[in-house]
């Protein structure tokens, strides 16, 4: 019998006692060792194993299954097998090569540290097993920066030592669910699904997988379906700490935001206020769900008058979900109360962007009327009526600010006050003229323009002439005397008026 060459270099050639056995055996890893070099390696893998079956205490067969197995990615087979022949014969090198390879490839880095360097006892300026080494020590070091990073919550360092790491360690589940759920951390939901999804075609019962992929669906606010994850993980794991505590916490969150959603549909606003609270308190991390719970406690604070903090929870919630319409949509309205008219044209502008309804452009364009007319004299405000006040109303209203802001009742007063008072006293007039005129007082409430239609741009306004229309007479003016408050009239005619005031 002529034992064949060995086409694997570094396979030390090993023999079985003389008979029928050997010589199928040799055949069947000749075969295997052809199609290993066409790069079948499934047919390969078929040889080998025939091979191994007549003669299972031979080193070579197993070293070069293992290296078969390799390379079809199945290295948790392949590292039994480069066990196997190491333990067969511990001179072994490309065995104990192989076996740190396996170890690299899923993720145990001082397991493959230790192969390499077992082989470099053997043959010291062995190059392969030098950068081995090498990538041995890199992995460990992306694990402890990995490590550092999740504790400090930096999830984007810690998916950029994985990606690394798993350059190293493809088939490493355990950096693949790291990653993962990092990925779910940081709201990146398709990513992380995906790599969970991976894990779950190869491994059903990966308890990490099944948690990963119930936090995807947990921080998608698909609570219900995501508890049935950390179930079956805890099912399949009953130690599994984080899918406890994530099925907890979802738990405690649905039922939370219900008794919130309960209390407001009831009317009862404080009681779903404190409750909307309580459910932010549970997880800051579920994103999703806690922007809707700040935007459902803003519409609580907008009934209970708290238009600055539902303002503020507007905002917080856009700060987690800057895609939620409802958000934008309610704070907008709260500004429209508060009469920050540009910050609700700003938002109801977004909204409209997004989606070009008919509602939703007939808010935009309520709000850009009302910034309009705010940026206009309020001549409610300069005469201290509603906007709702009646003619009578108004009549008596510009009565009394007319006589309080007259120049001459502050003749006495000095320069500066005398021009401020002067310009209140123009401005009452306005205000009068325009909000006494039906016509003029519908185009002003409307938010037209009334320079076209008698309105004033403070030129040639005269407001004594008013003042004197209002009270009677033919001219002239008032005095003070000496005392505060006591005053005579010149005009006989206007005083049972003017003292009625």
């Amino acid at each position: 019998v002529y034992p064949p060459a060995d086409p694997l270099p570094g396979v030390k050639r090993h023999s079985c006692v003389l008979s029928d056995k050997p010589i199928r055996s040799e055949g069947f890893k000749e075969q295997g060792n052809a199609l290993y070099s066409k790069k079948d390696y499934s047919e390969a893998f078929n040889y080998y194993t025939k091979a191994i079956d007549t003669c299972p205490k031979n080193a070579s067969y197993y070293g070069n299954r293992a290296a078969t197995l390799m390379m079809l990615c199945r290295f948790r087979e392949a590292l039994e097998d480069s066990q196997q022949a190491v333990r067969l014969d511990d001179c072994f090198m490309k065995g104990h090569l192989r076996e740190g390879k396996c170890h690299l490839s899923l993720g145990n880095a001082m397991a493959a540290s230790r192969c390499f360097e077992k082989v470099l006892e053997m043959e010291p300026c062995n190059k392969e097993a030098q950068q081995e080494n090498k990538n041995a020590a890199t992995l460990l070091e992306y694990e402890r920066m990995a490590d550092f990073g999740f504790e400090k919550r930096d999830f984007r360092k810690v998916v950029y030592c994985m990606d690394r790491a798993l350059a190293l360690a493809s088939a490493c589940h355990r950096f693949k669910i790291l990653k993962a759920e990092c990925l779910a951390l940081l709201g990146r939901y398709p990513e992380a699904q995906s790599v969970a999804s991976d894990i779950l075609r190869m491994d059903s019962t990966n308890a990490d997988a099944l948690y990963v992929r119930g936090l995807c669906l947990y921080y998608e606010d698909c609570i219900d379906k995501a508890v049935q994850f950390f179930v079956q993980a805890l099912r399949m794991a009953p130690d599994h700490e984080k899918a406890r505590l994530a099925c907890r916490n979802a738990k405690a969150l649905k039922a939370k935001k219900e008794e919130g959603n309960q209390a407001f549909k009831n009317n009862n606003y404080e009681a779903a206020y404190q409750l909307y609270s309580e459910a932010l308190m549970i997880d800051p991390n579920n994103i999703k769900t806690n922007a809707k719970l700040y935007c459902n406690r803003a519409t609580a604070g907008a009934k209970l008058k708290k238009l600055n903090q539902a303002i503020e929870d507007c905002t917080s919630a856009i700060k987690l979900d800057d895609t939620y319409i409802k958000a934008y949509l309610r704070r907008a309205q709260c500004y429209m109360d508060t009469e920050q008219y540009e910050e609700a044209v700003r938002d109801y502008e977004k909204v409209y962007q997004t989606e070009k309804t008919s509602d939703h452009k007939h808010l935009l364009k309520t709000a850009q009327l009302q910034l309009k007319k705010s940026k206009r004299k309020d001549y409610y405000k300069v005469l201290g009526v509603g906007k709702n006040a009646t003619e009578d109303e108004i009549k008596k209203a510009y009565r009394k600010r007319a006589l309080m802001h007259h120049p001459d009742r502050h003749s006495a007063a000095t320069l500066e006050v005398q021009k401020e008072e002067e310009k209140k006293f123009k401005e009452v007039g306005e205000a009068f003229t325009v909000l006494s005129d039906p016509k003029k007082k519908i185009r002003y409430d409307n938010g037209h323009d009334l320079d076209d239609d008698g309105g004033f741009d403070g030129g040639d306004f005269d407001a004594n002439n008013i003042f004197r229309a209002f009270f009677g007479g033919h001219g002239g003016g008032f005095s003070f005397d000496s005392s505060p408050g006591m005053f005579t009239f010149f005009q006989s005619q206007t005083s049972s008026c003017l003292l009625k005031c």
